[in-house]
């Protein structure tokens, strides 16, 4: 979505001159962790008949509730007076793909059927950087859908062992055979 790097850029440079890319980068996090548990909200942020005003009237009372850093919630404030919070999870990837660059890490995306636990975050880092040589920042997502495994997408390269894939690969080849 092209609309969502100059705002993801004007962020950026904000927090770099504050000097809270850090925490901005946190909040945003939490954000993003809220649209990606509740439907509901993932909605609320994309629905069109929603107007900007109600949007921003709204959004204003979960941030205040939420605590984020105040550079993030003035951000989200003024994306949601703009009407573009259905552009807030893409300006969120963004930010973070500029963050990581600006560490000189690189950034993975990864799908689980349930949430993963520290360790095992921990592990797929440690793992990721020793196939790829460099610290590996990971975004994740949660997805009933896929039964059990992990979607683990770093640049154009994707891996792929979740239980959903395989059996959708074992039902095509069954076709085949019967």
């Amino acid at each position: 979505m092209q609309i969502a790097r100059p705002y993801a850029a004007a962020l950026y440079d904000l927090a770099q001159d504050d000097k809270t890319v850090d925490a901005v980068e946190a909040g945003l996090a939490a954000i993003a962790r809220l649209a990606g548990e509740s439907a509901d909200f993932e909605r609320f942020l994309r629905s069109p008949v929603i107007s900007a005003d109600v949007k921003a009237a709204t959004i204003e009372t979960i941030l205040a509730q939420a605590k984020v850093h105040p550079t993030v919630a003035n951000f989200v404030k003024v994306v949601a007076r703009n009407g573009r919070l259905f552009a807030l999870p893409t300006i969120i990837k963004s930010f973070r793909a500029l963050a990581a660059e600006g560490r000189g890490e690189i950034s993975a995306e990864v799908t689980s059927a349930a949430p993963l636990s520290k360790a095992q975050l921990s592990d797929l880092a440690q793992t990721l950087k020793r196939k790829i040589g460099k610290t590996v920042t990971l975004n994740e997502h949660v997805d009933a859908s896929l039964i059990g495994g992990l979607v683990v997408k770093v640049g154009s390269r994707m891996v792929d062992s979740s239980l959903k894939t395989k059996l959708t690969a074992m039902k095509i080849a069954m076709k085949e055979v019967g």
